[in-house]
């Protein structure tokens, strides 16, 4: 009588995880800078341990039966973790599709006397861990979505730093797109410092604005607008002549804003508004004797 396929996971459980981890090992493009060989057993046992305890002929062929959930949970587990390690797609889906092909080469040498039972178990066991991949590569984008927004908001507030250049004196360099979004994250950022600092003036850089187009200038007036609201005053820097006249094309009006061609220019702007001077000086040379 010919073994079913759940007996034999459970009879060759170490041959089949003996196997799978050659499989990952003999891989040219494992990845060990990510993951330690300790670690890499350790989640492949784990797996193909749950594994070989809930399945059974019942639900070989029901991918979504709830004795899988624990199998799906590790499988979610390792995704969302190579995800945030930086593995790719391909490197996290060879990691189950590897414990299919041990699986079949167990069953090949278990059955090979019985072709006809070998070709029905690897069929089922085939469509299982199909749908094992997909819910692996489902998680792994989802894990892999959550690392480029986290890293998107982090760009943004590194992108946008407020920085303190003098007592009163607030200069907001911005680089890149100014959307609704990001605009957001400036004037959080901008309506905090001036509170936390008691300023003034606050210069806006927009010098690293790729380009100025009516929704751009559209929330720099916002931002303007709510800095002034705070009881301070905006002073707009990095116009540049293609900026200048884009403005002027779109019949965008920005006369009630101070506007400066450098961030230089604005500083000096806010010193006078200040009445704050600044001298150079030269010391002088001592001779020694």
């Amino acid at each position: 009588m010919s073994l079913s396929i759940s007996k034999i996971l459970q009879k060759r459980k170490s041959s089949v995880l003996e196997k799978w981890i050659q499989n990952q090992l003999s891989d040219e493009g494992l990845r060990d800078d990510l993951i330690s060989n300790d670690e890499l057993r350790a989640s492949s046992e784990e797996l193909v341990d749950i594994l070989a305890t809930n399945l059974n002929d019942t639900n070989i062929e029901d991918a979504n039966s709830e004795d899988f959930e624990p199998v799906l949970e590790i499988i979610a587990g390792i995704s969302l973790t190579r995800a945030r390690q930086g593995f790719s797609p391909r490197e996290t889906g060879l990691f189950v599709m590897g414990l299919k092909d041990a699986i079949l080469s167990v069953l090949q040498e278990e059955m090979q006397e019985d072709p006809t039972s070998l070709f029905r178990e690897s069929m089922k066991m085939i469509k299982l861990m199909d749908n094992f991949s997909i819910i692996t590569f489902e998680t792994f984008i989802k894990g892999r979505e959550e690392v480029i927004l986290r890293q998107t908001d982090e760009i943004a507030e590194i992108s946008t730093p407020v920085i303190r250049v003098w007592d009163g004196i607030l200069a907001l360099p911005i680089i890149g797109t100014l959307d609704s979004a990001r605009t957001q994250v400036v004037m959080e950022n901008l309506l905090q410092e001036i509170v936390q600092t008691g300023s003034s003036l606050a210069i806006l850089d927009i010098s690293g604005v790729p380009a100025v187009d009516s929704l751009v200038a559209q929330h720099i007036i916002k931002t303007v607008s709510a800095t002034r609201l705070m009881g301070a005053e905006c002073i707009i820097s990095g116009i540049r002549p293609e900026i200048a006249q884009t403005v002027v094309h779109l019949g965008i009006d920005l006369s009630t804003i101070i506007t400066k061609a450098t961030l230089a220019s604005a500083l000096k702007y806010a010193f006078s508004i200040l009445k704050l001077e600044v001298r150079k000086t030269q010391k002088e040379k001592t001779t020694l004797l």
